[in-house]
């Protein structure tokens, strides 16, 4: 085995152990507050790979824990009656979404969605409430909907405007949790399905390997430890870490597109 051989391993060891290390923090994040793997795990991942490469890798890990989320709770069924036409207006906005992160540079997009999420952090956690009136809920929750779907097309992240949306319906804790496993379930297979419509979902375009696998593992046992956390947590604590955590990723997207628009 030449020089060059061994170089080639040795990235690709370094790989795996980055994607292990980001999926494990994304997944306990996640466990706590409810969200934040894809925003995490695609920003982190950004400075190794493309935004493409990353949301392959993201679509399994993703999908599984939000399963988990979305069956972990008694509501689910309830949800579902009520949060119906969010769902559809998400597969609708993520599948024919005119650009898509094989398309589009998403920086600014992913800039302009982290100051959205950072407002809105901001709006929580000064106590500014904010309701949605039943009447015509639903025609809301569509347009909700396309907007988020039209969003994770573009950046690969669940999370706007359909979390400041579901966080006003005034759920409980636990019920919020459900609703966002829920959503995100929906938008991980939505967005499964667009990047299998460009082309951009292959074995081929994973780094490593099949070792881009450890992923899972990483992020489900990050969930578990996030999960026995939230449990000690009651309702106050919980919306506060909930705002300050939005608050965080918010920042997070701002600072990591200024950085690489300044590298590029």
């Amino acid at each position: 085995m030449n020089l060059h051989n061994f170089a080639d391993m040795g990235h690709d060891t370094l790989l795996v152990a980055i994607v292990a290390a980001v999926f494990l923090l994304a997944g306990l994040v996640k466990g706590v507050v409810g969200l934040g793997l894809p925003t995490l795990s695609m920003g982190l991942l950004a400075g190794v790979m493309p935004p493409a490469q990353a949301a392959v890798i993201l679509i399994l890990p993703s999908f599984l824990t939000n399963a988990w989320q979305m069956w972990d709770g008694a509501a689910l069924g309830r949800l579902l009656r009520r949060l119906w036409p969010l769902q559809l207006g998400v597969v609708a906005g993520t599948l024919w979404a005119p650009v898509s992160l094989v398309t589009l540079n998403a920086n600014a997009a992913s800039a302009g969605l982290g100051a959205a999420l950072m407002a809105y952090a901001v709006l929580g956690l000064v106590a500014v409430p904010l309701a949605v009136p039943r009447h015509g809920e639903h025609f809301l929750s569509g347009a909700i909907g396309l907007i988020t779907g039209a969003i994770t097309s573009a950046t690969g992240v669940f999370v706007f405007p359909a979390v400041p949306y579901l966080q006003a319906l005034a759920l409980r804790k636990d019920e919020l949790v459900q609703a966002l496993g829920l959503s995100f379930t929906v938008s991980t297979v939505a967005l499964f399905g667009r990047l299998v419509l460009e082309g951009a979902f292959s074995a081929a375009a994973l780094p490593g390997g099949w070792g881009w696998l450890v992923a899972l593992p990483a992020a489900l046992l990050g969930m578990a430890v996030g999960q026995v956390l939230r449990g000690r947590l009651d309702e106050k604590t919980f919306k506060r870490l909930f705002f300050a955590g939005l608050l965080a990723i918010g920042l997070y997207m701002v600072i990591g597109s200024a950085i690489r628009w300044l590298a590029g």
